[in-house]
Order: structure tokens, then C-alpha cells, then sequence
């Protein structure tokens, strides 16, 4: 089938070169500008757009597919390729009805959760945040909707029980680039059986803010555990501030909240009266260390207060 892709960060990348190395034909690939970055605002190519030029494939960066000259001329490509098949994997952009509606095929969306359950944009993480055990990628039919199209291949995974957002993150990006070339495959051979969404079982994963890395050791060990694998905890050590990347439960210890429970492994009491026991840190004008260098560099005191 000829394909034309869209997608932006590293997690579209496997799809994209799914695609580029099987036996269809990638006939263009499509992904946000370029956007400048470092001190000299160089601009730096997206993830995908550095994929497909490996591959030799044409890439276009509409500002947007909705609106504008950009639309005009992307509707104009699109309409010369003609596509058997759109593939969407974290484009950024939402597709208007007319693209959706252009290929024979339509358009297929690779989504990093077990749909319906987490619709939206941060899915990843919100799996994680909430303490789900199992999750997976779902193939969808697109329409008109936000993840809300018919859904065509499911994969799941276990959770592991410390793992964190870019370890599942590189695991699902894989398994998507598996899913996305058995639905390639079906779709060809006309053995699809798409399934309707059930709209009372969904939930909704909105973009992850700034603010929600901050650790609050009046809750549970287990939410404080699950924010440093969804979104990368911070707190403070003295008068600096303290990222925490990985970290494990311990369970129960002595000590009020926020105070350090054991200063030889860097265990800290939470609300319900357990422990979370840091393992990677970064203290503000340091470099991030697993928990052993850390604490050959920094003396802890128990019952020395966090936050």
C-alpha cells in the first residue's frame, strides 16, 4: 500500500521506520516545524523529520492542516500522492474531515493506551500517575472525534512495578510500530473487524503541567512513587532543589511526613506511615546519580526535612 505517515516526537519513530523497512511504499511523511533550541536557537529537526531523511523520503511541515496556505498546500500534496492509507502516530495536529475522509483507507492512529481508557494526549503518563498495572496500544479507524474512532488492534503489557515514564514509554513506542504493520496487514487483506468504543468506560489524559512533579509527603508512599514514575518528582533538600527520576516502596517506618526515615538509603516517611525509598536524584547544580553515588557526596541526617 502506498502510506503517507504523520507523526512528530521519538515515540512515532518506530512506526515510521516500520513502515520505511516492509513491504509498503512510504510516499511522504508529515510533522511539525522545526523548532529552534540551545543558546543560539538553532533550529533542530523533529524526531520523525531526522527518520525520514534516512530513509530518503519526502517531509512536509505544515503549520497547520486546518487553516491557511499551509492547508491549501497540504491538501494539494496530499490529493497528487494519493494515499492508500494515512498513518497518525503523535502528530500534534488535529486532521480536518477532508483529510480523514481522502484515503480509501482512511486514516489509522496509533494510541498509546488500551482504549477507550485514556483518550487525550498524555496517556503515558497518566497510567502511571493513577498506579495502573496493566496498559497497551490500540490501532483506531480516525474520525472526527479525539481518540474516540473505531478501534482495530489492541496489544497489552504488564506495568512493572518501579517502572518509569521513559521506560514505558520506549517499550509501547516498539509495540506500537508492531501493532501499526499488523493493522497494515489486515487492512490489505480486508480482515478487519472494527470494534466500537464504549463511551462509559473511557477517561481522559490531559497534558501533564509543570506543577505536578511537586511531592507531597502528606500522601501516600504509593502516590508519591507513582508521580516519580509519571511525571519525574522534585522536592527540596535544604535550600536547594531535589529531582527525583526512580524510586521504590519500602513500607512501614517511623517518622513524620517529608522527614528522612533512613539516611544510609535516602528512605523518606510518607503520610500513611511507609516509606519511599529515592533511588535516581539530581540536587540542583549536580549532575542526576543513582542513590549510591549520591550519598557518597552528601551526608542525609535522619529526620532532616524535606520539601
Amino acid at each position: 500500500m502506498k502510506i503517507v505517515f504523520m507523526g512528530t516526537p521519538d515515540f512515532a519513530v518506530p512506526c515510521l521506520r516500520a513502515i520505511a523497512e516492509s513491504k509498503h511504499e512510504l510516499a511522504a511523511v508529515f510533522t511539525q516545524p522545526d523548532k529552534p533550541k540551545g543558546r543560539g536557537y538553532k533550529l533542530i529537526p523533529t524526531p520523525v523529520k531526522a527518520a525520514a531523511l534516512e530513509y530518503g523520503v519526502p517531509v512536509y511541515q505544515p503549520l497547520s492542516l486546518r487553516k491557511g496556505e499551509d492547508a491549501e498546500e497540504a491538501m494539494r500534496i496530499l490529493r497528487d500522492i494519493a494515499p492508500d492509507i494515512i498513518v497518525v502516530t503523535a502528530y500534534g495536529q488535529i486532521l480536518p474531515k477532508e483529510v480523514l475522509e481522502l484515503p480509501p483507507h482512511g486514516c489509522v492512529n496509533i494510541h498509546a493506551s488500551l482504549l477507550p481508557r485514556y483518550r487525550g494526549a498524555a496517556p503515558i503518563n497518566w497510567v502511571l500517575l493513577n498506579g495502573e498495572t496493566v496498559t497497551g496500544v490500540t490501532s483506531m479507524q480516525m474520525d472526527v472525534g479525539l481518540d474516540t474512532g473505531d478501534m482495530l488492534i489492541k496489544r497489552s503489557t504488564e506495568i512493572g512495578g518501579n517502572e518509569t515514564y521513559q521506560e514505558l514509554y520506549s517499550r509501547l513506542a516498539d509495540m506500537g510500530g508492531e501493532v501499526l504493520l499488523e493493522t497494515l496487514e489486515a487492512a490489505e487483506n480486508g480482515t478487519l473487524s472494527p470494534e466500537k468504543q464504549d463511551d462509559s468506560l473511557s477517561c481522559y489524559s490531559p497534558m501533564i503541567r509543570k506543577e505536578m512533579s511537586a511531592l507531597d509527603f502528606t500522601e501516600t508512599a504509593a502516590q508519591n512513587h507513582n508521580r516519580i514514575r509519571g511525571v519525574t518528582g522534585f522536592t527540596m533538600l535544604g535550600d536547594k532543589r531535589l529531582k527525583v527520576f526512580a524510586s521504590e516502596l519500602t513500607g512501614s517506618v517511623s517518622g513524620a511526613p517529608g522527614e528522612i526515615a533512613d539516611s544510609a538509603d535516602f528512605t523518606v516517611a510518607c503520610g500513611d506511615g511507609n516509606g519511599i525509598r529515592f533511588l535516581e536524584v539530581q540536587l540542583e547544580g549536580s549532575k542526576r546519580m543513582k542513590i549510591a553515588d549520591f550519598l557518597r557526596g552528601k551526608k542525609l541526617t535522619k529526620g532532616e526535612k524535606l520539601g
